[in-house]
């Protein structure tokens, strides 16, 4: 659980969101909500579910292989010794899927993967390029991604340390780094940062006040975290009540961005109460249910300002299972965010539900219908 698990749990985020975005494309098409006109997809290059699924799956088991693997050869049964190429199991791993990611050989959906690499580079440029709703999606899947980036500082132990428990668990350096490597998943709000940049530029460029209100939603974001780190270093009450209220404030504001702004929900004058007048899923109770799920999700992690710490669970488990409870939130959050933003493209002639076609039904005048 010390050394293995922290490693391989990388791929499990992985999976986990690979697996939401196929239910994603799935409920998309089931209500059809244009996505590949919203993500700025050339025409039949998306991934369907069952694409989605497949290299979800692929993944899957050749990270569980590689786990089994790791376990065989773990040890040596006379020497008592670990093995070099099992310790480099994982990297080789790791090293193997950046390889496809990057390859440049039509295999492997090479347009997607190219797109992928594309939207993260806007990413990270945010500041130096126009950024589009594809950019603002995957920086927002990022963001989820807190568990799965903190591997960097897993990795790094384990194999520039000199060994995850013994040497690298207890040396400064590795103690430094614990409070680095926090800034890099929420440099996943970075990625933040970098939309806070992008919501500036669309402020002044579009004078768009919406984009103002979001660079301050991210703010607090950071703000939040900065002092959640510096409560790590110092576990007085003072930094602690700083914490949870900056946590709180936080976790308020993103909840009512997340329902009222991205999802479009709890207008006023609806003829939906709560909702908005345009749904796509007609049982209303979904909405409801995704509303409590995504508020409930959001104050989840609350629990790392407490440190909550429950006997019959290790710690790297509990630190799991909150992490793909965020993954689960998001994937509830992508299917509501893009049917909001379908119907807002549908509602401003942005893109049409049908494509009318290049004849006229009227052509025999006193024969017209209704």
């Amino acid at each position: 659980m010390d050394s293995l698990f922290p490693l391989y749990s990388l791929f499990g985020f992985i999976v986990l969101h690979m697996l939401m975005y196929a239910i994603n494309v799935y409920a998309w098409r089931r209500y059809r909500v244009n996505y590949p006109f919203i993500f700025g997809f050339k025409q039949g290059t998306e991934l369907g579910y069952s694409e989605v699924f497949l290299i979800s799956t692929v993944l899957a088991t050749l990270a569980l292989s590689i786990v089994l693997m790791n376990l065989d050869m773990q040890m040596d049964r006379h020497t008592k010794d670990f093995q070099t190429l099992t310790e480099w199991l994982p990297l080789m791993l790791v090293i193997f899927v950046v390889l496809v990611l990057v390859c440049p050989f039509n295999i492997a959906y090479r347009s997607n993967r190219y797109f992928l690499l594309v939207c993260l580079f806007h990413c990270v440029c945010a500041p130096f390029y126009k950024v589009l709703l594809a950019d603002f999606f995957l920086a927002d899947q990022l963001t989820s991604q807190v568990e799965a980036l903190r591997s960097i500082k897993y990795y790094s132990c384990y194999y520039v340390g000199g060994g995850f428990i013994s040497i690298c668990k207890n040396s400064n350096l590795f103690k430094i780094f614990n409070f680095i490597i926090p800034s890099i998943p929420y440099a996943l709000r970075v990625f933040q940062l970098g939309l806070c940049v992008a919501c500036l530029r669309r402020l002044f460029e579009e004078k768009n006040l919406v984009e103002g209100y979001n660079a301050l939603k991210y703010f607090s974001t950071i703000v939040a975290l900065a002092i959640r780190t510096a409560y790590k270093l110092d576990n007085s009450m003072t930094w602690f009540i700083l914490a949870l209220v900056s946590s709180v404030i936080s976790a308020v504001v993103s909840t009512y961005w997340d329902i009222v702004m991205d999802w479009g929900l709890f207008q006023k004058d609806s003829k939906n109460r709560f909702l908005r007048d345009k749904l796509l899923v007609p049982q209303q109770s979904v909405y409801f249910v995704a509303i409590g799920l995504n508020i409930l999700l959001r104050f989840a992690w609350l629990q790392t300002v407490f440190n909550y710490k429950p006997g019959f669970l290790h710690m790297q488990a509990m630190i799991t299972i909150f992490a793909f409870l965020e993954i689960i939130r998001r994937g509830i959050w992508n299917f509501f965010g893009l049917e909001n933003e379908h119907l807002n493209n549908v509602g401003k002639y942005r893109a049409f539900k049908s494509v009318p076609l290049p004849f006229n039904y009227d052509e025999d005048d006193g024969n017209k219908d209704e």
